[in-house]
């Protein structure tokens, strides 16, 4: 079932997503080569408990038994989500670093993600990382009352095939705010198979483009939470929570 906001919880992702948001510029600031993913998960835990928040990931799945041990999710190159923090995991020059975080904050979560460019890259990491972060705003154009959510998805699809990428499938955008994970899911490519969904006013959407260099098989792996891609080339992820309004799109995190 879709939830559509109060007034009230309205402003509060409002705020939350600002916070959220302040956050992450902290933690970008704090990625250079020789720093451990373990140090930006310790950085991003102090963070968000300072700002009165909570993280949403840490021990998220537990109910299956295996829980997500971090407060951040930190992929590398072509690790596409869920990159597991670690004091052996070394950032290096030439590194793609997506960063992903979830905080719940005053009882409702915002979440969102970015992709760091470790300086000197290549011209393809940086090609990739735009086209990613393109294509949500791309996306975002099509968001609105009244509007299907399929319009977003092939605005999205049709961006980043033409600049030559692919597009993430196993793995989606969803509905957010009193929970991680609500209704709908969103899918970052065209599908005629999935049902039609008409936007209201209201519904708050975590909206993550995950696209990849070459194809968007990709494989997960035993620790049952990275997900990789299969050919071994680079992905990027770009992620924000999002409002509906009648106009469009008010993107609640952003800096």
């Amino acid at each position: 079932m879709v939830i559509i906001k109060s007034k009230k919880e309205i402003g509060i992702m409002r705020e939350g997503g600002k916070v959220l948001a302040e956050i992450m510029q902290q933690i970008g600031k704090a990625i250079f080569p020789g720093q451990n993913t373990a140090s930006l998960d310790k950085l991003a835990a102090r963070l968000v408990f300072a700002n009165g928040g909570e993280s949403v990931f840490k021990n998220f799945g537990k109910e299956s038994g295996n829980p997500y041990p971090g407060n951040i999710c930190a992929s590398f190159n072509s690790e596409i989500v869920h990159g597991i923090p670690d004091k052996d995991k070394k950032i290096q020059p030439g590194d793609l670093l997506k960063i992903d975080i979830g905080m719940r904050y005053k009882g409702l979560i915002t979440d969102m993600a970015r992709t760091f460019l470790v300086e000197p890259v290549s011209q393809d990491a940086k090609k990739i990382a735009e086209a990613v972060e393109q294509s949500f705003w791309e996306g975002v154009k099509k968001i609105k009352a009244g509007a299907q959510l399929s319009e977003y998805s092939r605005a999205v699809q049709k961006f980043v095939e033409g600049q030559g990428f692919s597009v993430v499938r196993n793995l989606v955008g969803h509905g957010v705010g009193r929970e991680l994970h609500e209704d709908p899911y969103v899918p970052n490519y065209y599908d005629k198979k999935d049902s039609e969904l008409c936007l209201k006013a209201g519904m708050t959407l975590a909206l993550e483009p995950m696209i990849n260099a070459g194809s968007f098989h990709n494989v997960l792996e035993k620790n049952g939470w990275v997900f990789k891609t299969k050919d071994g080339q680079l992905s990027a992820h770009y992620e924000n929570t999002i409002l509906v309004t009648k106009d469009g799109a008010e993107v609640l995190t952003v800096f």
